[in-house]
Order: structure tokens, then sequence, then C-alpha cells
């Protein structure tokens, strides 16, 4: 889920000042028609150590009216707070209508250290998140807007931002032992973080991962999706929920976790055909051992036209008894299929225990090709994010080993495929009109596919992005992460 926030994104000085000036200009104005508007505004400010949580509350007082903005920082309960409901400090803090109310630290906290210091078990993570919903729901239904931040950083940039922060003489009280004692359990909280993240980004109250290496790009991010999120609300007259912005804001930076690749990427015939014979050796092993174990396996497959699915598909297969797996081409539905519910024809094909069920393209068309083509409605792919999750993580629960992989190549690579194809007779059925078409909708595709990957990549079914123009390299690289995967669950 935090692969998007992890991407490097940066922010020219130059640019920042040129757009900074036009942002603060909009930030008062909707601050100022907030005033007359009959709704409260609640901004979260959740993340990591280090992300730039208390810099952007900052920000925000600097460059809003901040006599109608009033900041509360959580900390461990008071006495008079503990003798109290859990919500009782939150309760009495919300903003009034017409004002805006930034919750630092929120009830999201407690949920989440508890976990990872192993004082809840997931049971009561689970009942607490609930209850986070619930309550949100009642703001919501009462008028509230909520904006949710989660400020994130990978490992590395955090641990290089809090020995920054150490070495500088201004600065070194903001890092604690509290700080460096969450950072080595940087993993767990990624964890648990992500799950709360998940089951909490609803269509009333959806969460803003920020990428937080960055100060300008942090800065604007928050700034623009703020104001965004406001003038939209107002434009509804302030009735409508954050259903009107519930996907995540286009920023005027464009790169996606795709740009992330290096395609240069590549391996030599001896090398890959070395390669090849020892890792389907390994595989036919590995699900031989699942069979006996009673452990079945899904891999999805999805990826740009010409990416190479079917290719690496067929090295796969290629390791296994024919009895033990199955292959599933997904096309557009059938008029039985349109009847039923969205998952409906995925769910029948679902392995039985000890066999390998591979889909070529899957329930993911429904926030790639369906959204980006608009064959379902916004609400339609929104919500699927959710239920995709939701079908995965039941998958999970029963012992299904997930792997889910997007090829990738660069549109030069894919027309040189193309080209190919219509040269050759008996791939000539392989390429069609609908193709080329495609390709003009190639940024709107990779947005789709950022976010894909941002909502979708779980601890229990995570994506792996495989560099693709060199397909000798991407086979290599799915037979061991398949391999890995499959070993690990066993």
């Amino acid at each position: 889920m935090f692969e998007t926030a992890e991407l490097g994104r940066k922010v020219s000085k130059q640019d920042y000042e040129k757009r900074v000036a036009d942002l603060r200009f909009g930030l008062l104005r909707v601050q100022d028609e907030l005033k007359e508007a009959k709704f409260p505004v609640i901004l979260l400010i959740g993340g990591v150590d280090g992300a730039g949580k208390g810099e952007t509350v900052n920000l925000l007082h600097e460059w809003m009216d901040a006599r109608f903005l009033q900041t509360h920082a959580f900390g461990p309960p008071s006495d008079e707070e503990f003798e109290r409901p859990a919500f009782w400090r939150f309760w009495r803090a919300l903003p009034p209508r017409g004002r805006i109310g930034i919750f630092f630290g929120s009830w999201y906290t407690d949920p989440i250290v508890r976990r990872v210091f192993g004082q809840s078990k997931k049971a009561e993570l689970d009942t607490a998140l609930a209850r986070i919903n619930g309550f949100e729901k009642e703001l919501v239904d009462d008028g509230a807007l909520i904006v949710k931040f989660w400020f994130h950083l990978s490992k590395q940039a955090q641990k290089e931002r809090l020995k920054a922060l150490e070495r500088h003489r201004l600065t070194r009280w903001r890092v604690t032992d509290s700080d460096w004692k969450h950072f080595k359990l940087y993993d767990k909280f990624r964890q648990v973080s992500e799950r709360v993240l998940r089951e909490t980004s609803t269509g009333d109250a959806p969460w803003l991962v920020i990428e937080g290496a960055d100060h300008r790009y942090r800065s604007l991010t928050a700034g623009d999706y703020l104001l965004d999120a406001m003038t939209k609300r107002l434009a509804d007259g302030g009735k409508s929920n954050t259903r009107a912005f519930a996907g995540r804001t286009q920023t005027k930076d464009p790169t996606t976790v795709l740009d992330r690749l290096d395609l240069s990427l590549k391996l030599e015939d001896d090398q890959y055909e070395k390669e090849l014979e020892r890792l389907q050796g390994r595989l036919n092993t590995l699900v031989r051992k699942m069979k006996r174990a009673g452990r079945s396996s899904i891999a999805v497959f999805e990826g740009w036209d010409a990416g190479g699915k079917g290719s690496a598909i067929r090295r796969i297969t290629a390791a296994l008894d024919a009895r033990d797996y199955s292959v599933i081409p997904v096309a557009a539905p059938t008029d039985e299929e349109k009847a039923h519910p969205y998952l409906w024809r995925f769910w029948r094909h679902l392995p039985r225990a000890g066999r390998v069920t591979i889909f070529d393209r899957s329930w993911y068309g429904r926030v790639l090709v369906e959204r980006v083509e608009q064959f379902a409605t916004e609400p339609e792919w929104k919500r699927a994010y959710t239920e995709i999750n939701e079908f995965e993580e039941q998958l999970h629960e029963r012992g299904v080993v997930i792997l889910k992989y997007w090829l990738h190549v660069d549109q030069d690579e894919q027309m040189r495929r193309f080209k190919s194809r219509e040269k050759v007779s008996f791939k000539q059925y392989k390429i069609t009109e609908e193709d080329f078409r495609n390709r003009k909708q190639w940024d709107a595709y990779k947005e789709a596919v950022d976010e894909m990957v941002e909502r979708t990549s779980t601890e229990f079914a995570p994506w792996t992005l495989v560099e693709a123009n060199d397909k000798k390299y991407a086979r290599i690289k799915i037979l061991k992460t398949l391999c890995d995967r499959l070993d690990a669950a066993l």
C-alpha cells in the first residue's frame, strides 16, 4: 500500500515558489467561504516519525487564517480523560460548523500502538477499526468533511531523516528515545498501519498517503488536496459527502510507481537458460509439496498489452503437471456474468486444495480498464478496492497463496511488439485495433495502476512489479518470486 509513497518525488524550489502563492490564496479563499457554510472540516494527521507531520501542521497555520484553525495534539490520555470513554477527548475537541480542526494524533494512534507493541490482539484491533468507521460515518452523516493525511517514509529515508534532525542543534530536541524505539519496530508499524489504513479508507473518509521525504512535494500535495476537498464540498453547497473526492487527487507531478522501474534490466541467453531450468525444477518441487500440504495458490497476471503475460504464464505451466493447474483467460463479461455480482465470475474459478489457478487478467479489470474506459461508474470502481482486499484476505485466511504481477513495458517496446505481431501469421490474432486505441489512454492507465498498487498491495497479497522490456529478465523474476513465496508459505 505504501509503495507509491516511496518514489522519491521532488519539487524544485522554483516550481514550489511559483505554485505556493496561488495555493495559499486558494486556501484562504475557501477558508473564508467556509465561515458561512454549515459544515465543519476535520483534518487528521498521521504517519511515521520524521515524515513531516509537525512541519505540515505549522505550515497550514502559516498559510491560513490561524484564528479559524484549531490544532489539537493528542498524547497519552490524562487522568481526567482516562476516567471517561476513549473517544471523549476527541468528542469535545470537534470543530464547530464553519471551522477547521486539525487532529495531530487521533483515534487511530492508540489502536496502532497497542497492536504494534503486542498489547492487543487482532480481534481487538478489528473491533477498534469497526468503531472508528462507525464514528466517522456519524460525523459525515452529520455534515462533517473529513480529510485524512498519512505521511510516509521508507525505512531508509526515516533513518536518514532522524539522523539529520539529531545532527542539527536546533532540531535535536525533536528526536526522542521513543522515535528510535519506534524505528526498531518499523516493519511491524508498517504492517499494522497498512491494515488500519486499508480498513478505514472509506468513500466517506478516504486516506491520502503522502510521501514525506521532500518537504516541498509534501507541502504542495497536502495543500492541494485540502484545497480540492474543500472547494468541491463548497461547490456542492456543503451538502454532499467526501465521495466527490474519494479518489486520489491527481497532482501536477505525474510520477507513478511504474516510473521507478528500471526497464534496461536484461539477461543474456546463457544466463537465462540456466536460471530457467533451475527455477522450473524448483517450482515443480514446491508445487508438489503444496499439493501434499493441501495448500492452493493463485497467480494473477496484469500488465500492458503485449507486456509478455502469456509467455510468462507458459514458462510456469511448463514446469507443472497439467492435472494440477488451470489457466483462466479473462475477457469481457458474458450476459450470465453481468447478472451476478462483479466478483462472481472469479469466485467460481477458485482452486481446490493443492491446485494452482492462474488468471490471465483478473478482478483488477474493474479498477483498470473499466475505470479508464468508463465501463464502471465512479462509485463502482472506487468501492472495488475494499471489495477486492476483503476477497483476497478471505483467500489468505483460508491458506491460499496469492501472487500478483504487473508486467511493465515502455511505449516504444510495446509498439515494437505490436509491429512484430503483425508480421507473423500465427501471432496476428493477438493484435487488434483496440490495442492501438488503448495506447491513447496510456497516462490514464498509469494513474489507475498507481492507485491500484497503492490501495491493494497488502501484506498478504503484495504486488510484484516486473520490468518486462526484456522478456527473459521478466520471466526469471516472475519464476523466482513465485518460488520464494511458495517456499515461505511452506
